[in-house]
C-alpha cells in the first residue's frame, strides 16, 4: 500500500487531556474519607454517598487546579527535566483545549459539592480560591507556599467531615496538616536536587531554599506527624470512640512509611510526588497495605 494511503494515526489528544489531570494526584483526595473511617459511618449509605460526592468534587476541583497551574507554568515547565513532557509544555494539548477542559472540570466540582452541602460547596470553592491565589503569586513566597499546599489537605478532611455532617477529631486535623507540611517540604527537597545549578529557573522559589533548612523543617514535620498519631491513638477518647486499645499497634507502620520516605528521599529516589514514590518502591505499598488492612480489622 502506497504510504500516502495509509491510515492515519489516531491523534492522542484524548490521552493528553487525561495526564493534564494528572489522575496519579488523585489519590491526594482519599483524605476526604478520613471522617468516614474513623468516624465509624461506613454503614451509613447516605453518607457515604456524600462521602464519594465530596471525593469526586475534589478529584474534579484540584483537577482544574492541575490544569490551570500548567496553563500559566507551561513556559518555564518546557526547561525543566521533568516537567518538559507534561501535555501543555511539550504542545500535546493546544491552549484552547486545555481551556475548555479546565472549564468542565471547575464547573463539575463545584456541582459536585453543592450536591453534597453547601459547607462542602464553601471548602471547594475556598480550596480554589487558595490555589488561584498560589499560582497568581503566594508560590513564590517561602513556607507559605507549603504551607498553602498542606491546607488542601486539611480542606479535604474537613469536607469529608464536617461537610458530610461528621464531627472532626482534632486530632486528625492535626495529623493531616503534619503530615501534608512533611509531603511539602519532602516536594519542595526533591525539586531542589532535581533543579541543578539554577533552582529558579525551574520554579522561583526554589531559590530562597536551602537544603540543609529543608532537612530540618522535614525532620520537625515528620517528628510532629508521627507524635500526633501516637498521641491520638493512645487518648483514652479515641480508645473509647473505636471500641479498641490496639490502634497504637498501628504505629509502626506509619513510623516506618515516614522514614522509607525520607531515605528514598535523601538516596535520590524521590520526584517529590509522594502517589508516585509510592507506586515505585515495593517498600511503602506494603508499608500503607499493612496499615489499612490492621486499622481496618481493628475497627471493624
Amino acid at each position: 500500500m502506497s504510504p500516502d494511503l495509509a491510515k492515519p494515526t489516531p491523534p492522542r489528544q484524548p490521552l493528553a487531556l487525561l495526564s493534564l489531570m494528572r489522575p496519579l494526584d488523585w489519590s491526594k483526595n482519599t483524605f476526604v474519607f478520613a471522617g468516614l473511617v474513623f468516624g465509624h459511618r461506613w454503614t451509613d449509605l447516605e453518607t457515604v454517598r456524600h462521602a464519594l460526592l465530596a471525593f469526586a468534587a475534589f478529584v474534579a476541583t484540584a483537577s482544574s487546579v492541575y490544569v490551570a497551574n500548567d496553563l500559566v507554568d507551561r513556559e518555564r515547565d518546557a526547561h525543566h527535566p521533568e516537567k518538559r513532557h507534561r501535555p501543555l509544555a511539550s504542545g500535546a494539548v493546544s491552549l484552547g483545549a486545555a481551556g475548555t477542559l479546565w472549564l468542565l472540570l471547575f464547573g463539575g466540582g463545584l456541582f459536585l459539592a453543592f450536591l453534597v452541602s453547601p459547607t462542602a460547596l464553601i471548602l471547594v470553592i475556598l480550596y480554589a480560591v487558595l490555589n488561584v491565589a498560589y499560582t497568581l503569586g503566594l508560590k513564590r513566597v517561602v513556607l507559605l507556599d507549603v504551607f498553602i499546599i498542606a491546607s488542601g489537605f486539611v480542606l479535604r478532611i474537613l469536607a469529608g467531615t464536617v461537610g458530610i455532617a461528621i464531627r472532626p477529631s482534632p486530632w486528625i486535623l492535626l495529623c493531616g496538616l503534619t503530615l501534608a507540611l512533611f509531603l511539602g517540604f519532602c516536594k519542595r527537597r526533591a525539586e531542589l536536587m532535581l533543579a541543578g545549578d539554577d533552582p529558579s529557573k525551574h520554579r522561583e522559589v526554589l531559590s530562597l531554599y536551602r537544603t540543609r533548612d529543608l532537612d530540618q523543617m522535614i525532620g520537625i514535620c515528620a517528628a510532629c506527624a508521627i507524635i500526633t498519631y501516637c498521641l491520638y491513638t493512645i487518648d483514652p477518647k479515641t480508645q473509647a470512640a473505636h471500641g479498641t486499645g490496639w490502634l497504637m499497634s498501628t504505629a509502626p507502620f506509619v513510623i516506618y512509611g515516614i522514614l522509607r520516605y525520607i531515605y528514598r528521599l535523601h538516596a535520590g529516589a524521590s520526584q517529590g510526588r509522594a502517589a508516585q514514590d509510592l507506586a515505585r518502591d515495593p517498600q511503602l505499598v506494603v508499608t500503607v497495605l499493612g496499615y489499612v488492612a490492621l486499622m481496618v480489622w481493628l475497627l471493624a
